[in-house]
């Protein structure tokens, strides 16, 4: 049975993919700074208490998951937003929260299970992308963005250092997804507005999740990407949305 490690595992997009990757066979453990305990037993999945910031705290995930049996798969997707303000207005410990955990979180998950793996002989490390992965850029969402472009630079850079190895690094990319991270910080009036467009390109983490799960454990090419939300998809949505009836919030 795969060991499979989700970090961020507790809520939104880390919580619907440890359930997925559980149905499926995978015996998954989960991390997360708060709401550890209760979803776990919820999902059936081994969870631990674990800052990503704090490497020793990241080693002690590894171990833990490790003693379980062979780690398959290691899912950097623990992650936070800023509020939508510019730059310029965010306080300066939101960005150092935001890069803290989006991008050194990311690094020592990315480093602690790639060195284990290397000495096991096998295994994936698969980074979650966001806004902004791709280079969009939009106003409210800097800090954040930013982060997320570091994120598919590490797992390129990851990937070329694995080259030649039977280890992987690789992109997990779920589009837009409705959880509270997407919702925040909206007026209700912004909200409204913004409902439109995430009516046309969003879905629910029940939507995507079992895609995503199933290509962890299929897998791809080292520097590879599972991606839910592609550019042809995208164009079919917009051209259909005159006739589409979705409302991801009723």
């Amino acid at each position: 049975m795969a060991v499979i490690v989700v970090t961020g595992g507790t809520r939104g997009i880390g919580r619907g993919l440890a359930k997925e990757l559980g149905a499926r066979g995978a015996r998954v453990v989960i991390c997360g700074r708060s709401g550890v305990d209760e979803a776990a037993a919820e999902l059936g999945a081994t969870g631990v208490v674990c800052d990503m910031t704090d490497r020793a705290q990241v080693e002690a995930l590894w171990e833990k998951a490790a003693s379980l049996g062979t780690v398959a798969h290691w899912v950097n997707n623990a992650g936070v937003s800023t509020a939508r303000k510019p730059l310029t207005e965010l306080p300066a410990e939101q960005i150092e929260t935001v890069v803290a955990a989006n991008l050194l979180g990311v690094l020592n998950g990315s480093a602690v299970a790639a060195r284990h793996m290397l000495e096991q002989g096998s295994g994936t490390v698969w980074n979650m992308e966001g806004f902004g992965s791709d280079g969009r850029t939009m106003p409210g969402l800097v800090a954040y963005g930013a982060t997320k472009r570091g994120v598919t630079y590490v797992t390129d850079g990851l990937a070329k250092e694995l080259k030649g190895t039977p280890v992987r690094a690789a992109h997990l990319s779920p589009g837009m997804v409705v959880t509270d991270l997407l919702v925040q910080e909206y007026t209700p009036e912004e909200l409204e507005k913004a409902k439109k467009i995430f009516n046309i390109l969003a879905d629910k983490v029940e939507t995507v999740t079992p895609f995503l799960a199933e290509g962890i454990l299929k897998g791809v090419k080292n520097g590879g990407r599972v991606a839910w939300l592609t550019g042809p998809k995208i164009a079919f949505r917009f051209a259909t949305a005159g006739f589409s009836k979705r409302d991801l919030f009723s």
